[in-house]
C-alpha cells in the first residue's frame, strides 16, 4: 500500500503542473457546464414569458366578421391586428417568417352565429416554428375554446337547459406534482453533465499515464522501480479517480450556484441544491469514480501515442453517459438490473434526491456495491495487462 500511494502522491502533484489536465478537470466539464445548463434554462423561463405571459399581436383576416370574439381576445392580452390576405398570402407570410400566427374568419361567421350554429375559424401556424410560433397559436386556441364553451353555456341556460346537465361525466386531474419534481423535466440533463465531466476530468491523467509515459519513452525506466508493476498502475488509477472526484465535486458546487440565478419558479418550478443535496449528490456518484478511472486506463493502455489514446478515450466516456441520453425517451423504470448498472444507477439516485425523495437503502447498495465491483475488476485488468513485457510495446 506505501508503494501505491508513492505513485499516487507523484502523480497527484506533478499533474497540476499540466495545463491540458487542469483545464479538463476544473475549467471545461466543472465551470463551462453548469453554465451552459443555466443559461439554456433561463433562456427557455424568458421565452415561456415572453408566449403565455407578455402582451402578444395576432394578425386577424376578417376581424369585423367576429366584433365580440376580438374584445375577448384583447381583454387577453392578445392585441389584433387586422389584415386583409387570402389564404394563400397567409401561407406564403408564415412561411416566409414574416408573421408566426394567423386567426382567419370566414364571412358567414355573423350568419351562422346568429343561428346559434357552429362557426369555424382557421388558425394558421408552421409547427416546425422555433420561435414561439406553435406556443402563441396554442395561446390563441385556448382563448377561443375558452369563449366557445361560456357562450354555449349562455345558449343552454337561455333555452331553460341547465348546462351541467350536458356534462355526464366531469373529469378532476389532480395533479400531484410538486415544484421540485416538475423541475427534473428541466434538469434531466443534470446528471449526464455530471458524470460527463467527471469522466473528462480524468481523462488527460489516465492518457497521461499510460500512452503518455511510452510516448516520451518512460515508461520502461519506471516498470524497472523496486515494486510490483500492479502497484505502479494502482497508483495512478487512484490519481485519475481522485482527480475525477475533484471534477466532480467543482460540476455540483458549480450547477448549484449556476442555478440560484436561474427563476424556475416563474414556471411553476423549483429546485434547491443546498449543500447537503450537493453532498449527497456527491456521494451516490462517488463509486462511478473508480470505475471510471479503471475503464479509461484500461482503453489507454492498448494505445501506443497520446492522440491515438485520446481518440480511444473520447469514444470510451461514451460508454457510461450514452444510456443517459435515451433513459428519459425509452422510459426506463429503476428496477434492478438498472441499479445495477453504473452510470445508469447513478441517474435514477440523483433524480431521486433532487426531487426531494429519500432512496431506498437497497438500491444504493446496489448501485454502490456493483459499479465499485466492476471498477475494481477494470482496476486487476489493468494490473495484470502492466505485467505483461508488451506493454512496453
Amino acid at each position: 500500500m506505501r508503494a501505491i500511494f508513492t505513485v499516487f502522491r507523484k502523480e497527484f502533484f506533478e499533474n497540476l503542473r499540466d495545463r491540458r489536465i487542469l483545464l479538463s478537470a476544473l475549467v471545461f466539464g466543472p465551470v463551462l457546464g453548469p453554465v451552459v445548463l443555466a443559461a439554456l434554462l433561463q433562456i427557455s423561463v424568458s421565452k415561456g414569458e415572453a408566449t403565455f405571459e407578455k402582451p402578444m399581436t395576432l394578425q386577424v383576416v376578417g376581424a369585423d366578421n367576429a366584433p365580440n370574439l376580438m374584445t375577448m381576445l384583447e381583454s387577453r392580452d392578445i392585441k389584433i391586428e387586422r389584415r386583409e390576405m387570402t389564404e394563400q398570402q397567409i401561407r406564403e407570410a408564415i412561411t416566409q417568417r414574416e408573421i408566426k400566427v394567423a386567426l382567419q374568419i370566414p364571412s358567414n361567421f355573423s350568419e351562422r352565429w346568429s343561428r346559434s350554429e357552429p362557426a369555424a375559424v382557421q388558425i394558421f401556424v408552421d409547427s416546425s416554428d422555433q420561435f414561439g410560433g406553435d406556443a402563441s397559436a396554442t395561446r390563441v386556441s385556448r382563448a377561443i375554446n375558452s369563449y366557445s364553451q361560456q357562450v354555449s353555456q349562455t345558449r343552454l341556460m337561455l333555452r331553460g337547459v341547465d348546462p351541467v346537465s350536458m356534462a355526464a361525466v366531469v373529469v378532476h386531474e389532480v395533479d400531484v406534482s410538486t415544484p421540485a419534481s416538475r423541475a427534473i423535466f428541466a434538469l434531466g440533463m443534470l446528471s449526464y453533465l455530471t458524470i460527463f465531466a467527471m469522466l473528462f476530468g480524468g481523462m488527460y491523467l489516465a492518457i497521461d499515464a499510460t500512452a503518455g509515459e511510452r510516448e516520451r519513452g518512460s515508461l520502461e525506466s519506471l516498470l524497472t522501480a523496486p515494486m510490483p508493476r500492479a502497484h505502479i498502475i494502482y497508483g495512478k488509477i487512484a490519481a485519475t479517480a481522485s482527480y475525477m472526484l475533484i471534477s466532480m465535486a467543482l460540476t455540483l458546487t458549480a450547477c448549484a450556484v449556476a442555478l440560484q440565478y436561474v427563476r424556475l419558479e416563474e414556471l411553476g418550478m423549483s429546485l434547491s441544491m443546498d449543500a447537503l443535496t450537493t453532498i449527497k449528490l456527491f456521494a451516490v456518484s462517488a463509486p462511478l469514480a473508480i470505475f471510471g478511472a479503471g475503464l479509461l486506463t484500461v482503453v489507454a493502455s492498448f494505445t501506443r501515442s497520446f492522440r491515438e489514446a485520446q481518440s480511444y478515450l473520447t469514444f470510451a466516456i461514451s460508454i457510461p453517459t450514452f444510456p443517459l441520453i435515451f433513459v428519459g425517451l425509452l422510459q426506463v423504470d429503476p428496477t434492478p438490473l438498472a441499479m445495477a448498472t453504473p452510470s445508469l444507477s447513478q441517474h435514477f439516485l440523483m433524480m431521486e434526491i433532487l426531487r426531494g425523495e429519500t432512496p431506498v437503502i437497497t438500491d444504493l447498495l446496489l448501485s454502490a456495491s456493483v459499479t465499485a465491483l466492476i471498477g475494481t475488476s477494470l482496476c486487476w485488468i489493468a494490473g495484470r495487462l502492466y505485467e505483461r513485457e508488451a506493454i512496453l510495446g
